[in-house]
Parts: structure tokens; sequence; C-alpha cells
């Protein structure tokens, strides 16, 4: 896994806003498409949705039951302006490798333009919707989806955050891994690593904090970290972050940790937004030990 190399996104292509990443692999697995019974299968561009961007993947491991296999949902970044299912393909196989008894999938989501459309919370609205199409078909695809982890990165982070805190009813969610994600959109625009994040926040978010604060406080997954929202989250940030300042997941940790929700962080000295190498064998690890910890 120490192969796979996390990219910045060029960030003058994604609105100069939060990036997601981009994994560099080496070869092209080939994958398998169709229904095999209860044999491993893989569900390619499942639509839950009527737009093109409304697709998403299902990996199924042999042997499954509604019982006995937990979900593992992941969320590519990309500024919620750009990316795709695809950037988190060498994560997929990764996993598949070392949780071959987990079911796990790796959803698209519209993204926002400067032009004006699909501005939030279309976002959060379609990881709704692409959740809920999942439930639907749990039996169907023989999965237990009270046992679900969520992981994303970045922007994704953000949504998978923001979706186990505020539309998780139901506790079937019991976990989500945090990569350098934003959890507080108020002093993301209020302290900006970088000048343009304010007009370009502004136009995502139909406004400023001072007009639409309300739209700030909804997306921020900070203002939900509490005993009764939040669910055990492990997060991982780098100190030379200058997409996501660090500040973002020191809040949320600590905020989790006067909770009482268990909760991780793991700090990668002079890292910047994605790291390679040792770093990233070590997020793998404490990722699949947590995730397994927490949908046993």
């Amino acid at each position: 896994m120490d192969c796979y190399k996390l990219k910045l996104l060029d960030m003058k292509k994604v609105w100069l806003v939060i990036t997601g990443i981009t994994l560099l692999v080496a070869t092209a697995c080939k994958k398998e498409s169709g229904n095999s019974g209860n044999g491993a299968t893989v569900l390619l561009d499942v639509a839950y949705g009527t737009d093109a961007k409304q697709r998403l993947d299902v990996h199924l491991p042999a042997n499954r039951s509604t019982t006995t296999t937990p979900v593992v949902f992941m969320i590519h970044g990309g500024a919620w302006t750009s990316g795709d299912k695809a950037d988190f393909a060498a994560v997929v196989d990764s996993l598949k490798a070392r949780m071959p008894d987990y079911a796990i999938v790796n959803t698209n989501y519209r993204l926002a333009t400067l032009t004006g459309t699909n501005l939030w919370p279309t976002q959060i609205n379609d990881i709704n919707s692409a959740y809920q199409f999942v439930t639907s078909e749990a039996n169907n695809y023989q999965i237990n989806v009270s046992k679900t982890a969520f992981l994303g990165a970045s922007a994704g982070a953000h949504l998978a955050m923001l979706k186990a805190y505020t539309a998780n009813a139901n506790r079937n969610i019991k976990c989500v891994v945090n990569l350098f994600g934003p959890t507080n959109m108020i002093d993301l625009f209020n302290n900006p690593p970088d000048p343009t994040y304010p007009q370009l926040l502004t136009i995502f978010m139909s406004g400023s904090p001072s007009s639409n604060l309300m739209a700030y406080t909804n997306a921020s997954p900070l203002f939900f970290a509490n005993a009764t929202s939040a669910v055990p989250t492990a997060i991982f940030h780098g100190t030379a972050d200058n997409v996501v300042p660090i500040r973002q997941s020191d809040s949320l940790f600590r905020r989790l940790q006067i909770a009482g929700v268990q909760s991780s962080f793991t700090v990668y000295q002079g890292a910047g937004h994605g790291w390679s190498g040792a770093n990233m064998t070590d997020t793998y690890n404490k990722s699949i030990f947590f995730m397994r910890s927490n949908l046993q």
C-alpha cells in the first residue's frame, strides 16, 4: 500500500478551495461486473439518481450475509467541485485485500461549478441518497448496513463526517475515518489558508457566514461533535497542510474528547495535504484496525 502516493490536485483547476486526493496507481486492475450469487461480485456505476454523477460501485465479498457482512462507504475528495470515485480505486483494492469479508461502496456525487450549478447542499444530499439507496438494497446485496463505516478524504471526509453526525438517526453508521477533512466552514472562510477562499466559498455556500450563517453552521461537522450526534472518529492530518489547516482537525479532536466520543488523532509531522510511504502504510493499518474494531 505504501506504493500508492497521495497527490495534491491542481488547486487552480478546482476553485482553489478544498482539494481531495488523487491516487497514483502503477497498474490498472480489471474488475468483473454482474451478479454471481453469493460469490464475490462487483457492480459498477449503479445509479442511485438520475444524474450521470449519481453513480456508485458496490464491491461484494463471497459468502456474505445480511448479518455477517459490514459495509465500508467511501467518498472521494476534490473541493466538492472535482474528483471521481476512480480516485479511490487503489484504496478499494487495498481494502478488499485486507478486509475480504467486508462490502465496499465507492460513490460519486454531483459536483459544484463556478457558474452556480450543484451548489451546497447538493453534495451532502447526494451522499444521503446514495446511502439510502444502498440501505434499500441491503437484502439484495446480502450486506449488513447496521454496521457501516464511512471513509473520506478532504471534501469527502467532510461529507462523511457530516453524514455520520447529522443523518444517522438509527446509528447504523458506527464510525468515520477522516483524512484531513474540513470541519468548520466558518473558520475556513474567516481564516483562509488562501486569499481566494472567501470569494469561492461565497459562491459555493450561496453567501458568506455573515449573510448565510445557518448554512455554514449546518455544513460544519465540528458543531455536531457531541455525545448525542457524533460517532467514533479516526482523524489523520499533516502539520504542513496548507489546504485544510490542521487546526480544523485539532478543534474536532478536542470537542470529541470533551464529549467522551471515542476518537484518535494521528499527526504526520511535515506532511501536507496527503502523503505516501511509511505514513501511508500507517494510515492504512490504523484505519483498518479502527474500522474492524467498531464494526464487530
